[in-house]
């Protein structure tokens, strides 16, 4: 097997590669380890002693659960196996504190966190909206959680699909078609139609194309284009690397029951 990178665009969170001399099912296999299996922080337990904005004590909790937390996997572990047999310690829980009086949005950069490597990671994500007199103050505790119990602890999205090949001939109309190419995927260069390779990748259109006229075509090969995207608590590289690890850990653990 081999992998090669098609691209990564960091300020977005997101890593494309080609997985080559493989199959669907060890790619599927993967796309489920990151999403159900690379633990990730997130606001578990709350206690809120004051809160009188428009939002429902719960409609807070679900807001603060679903808000990314940058995750440190290296000082975290999970209060199920962590050596204060589950009590809370600094090793298996983080804690935060929201607390806001003024008028206007509340953002996520309010919040005070004992673990400076380990912050909301959207920072003017909007929490709720005070008016005057309004105020909020919450103690909130975040845990390792795997996606597999909760989306609030998936650390992103993954998806694959077969590498697409769109071969064009002799068309009636290119222009017509370019112009129809709203992803970018057909140019027009002289009066012949281009195909954008790197659009090809990310196009949903592809089935669209080939309607279009009987000079389109499309191929798939044998390669498998795997997308990563990151929430922000984990990045792409950490998100694959730690579902790796999961993987080699699962197949030892299969091969001591054989």
């Amino acid at each position: 097997m081999k992998l090669e990178k098609i691209k990564e665009e960091r300020k977005k969170n997101k890593l494309v590669f080609f997985i080559k001399d493989s199959d669907e099912v060890f790619a599927n296999t993967l796309r489920r380890l990151v999403l159900e299996e690379v633990p990730t922080l997130a606001v578990e337990d709350l206690e809120i002693k004051d809160n009188n904005s428009a939002l429902y004590d719960e409609m807070l909790g679900l807001r603060l659960g679903l808000l990314p937390l940058k995750t440190d996997l290296k000082s975290y572990t999970f209060k199920a196996t962590c050596k204060c047999g589950g009590e809370g310690c600094a090793r298996c829980e983080l804690k935060i504190n929201l607390k806001s009086s003024k008028k206007g949005y509340v953002y996520a950069e309010e919040a005070k966190s004992t673990d400076p490597k380990c912050t909301f990671v959207h920072e003017k994500m909007p929490v709720a909206k005070l008016l005057g007199k309004q105020k909020i103050d919450v103690q909130m505790t975040a845990v390792l959680g795997k996606g597999k119990n909760h989306s609030k602890w998936s650390p992103g999205f993954a998806f694959f699909k077969r590498e697409p090949i769109l071969n064009v001939g002799k068309v009636d109309d290119a222009e017509s078609i370019a112009h129809l190419s709203s992803d970018g995927v057909f140019t027009i260069k002289g009066n012949k139609l281009s195909v954008n390779p790197e659009a090809v990748f990310d196009s949903q259109l592809l089935d669209y194309y080939v309607s279009l006229d009987k000079g389109i075509t499309l191929e798939h090969t044998d390669n498998i284009i795997f997308s990563v995207e990151s929430w922000g608590q984990l990045s792409c590289k950490e998100m694959l690397s730690t579902a790796m690890d999961i993987f080699i850990e699962k197949t030892e653990e299969l091969e001591k029951l054989l």
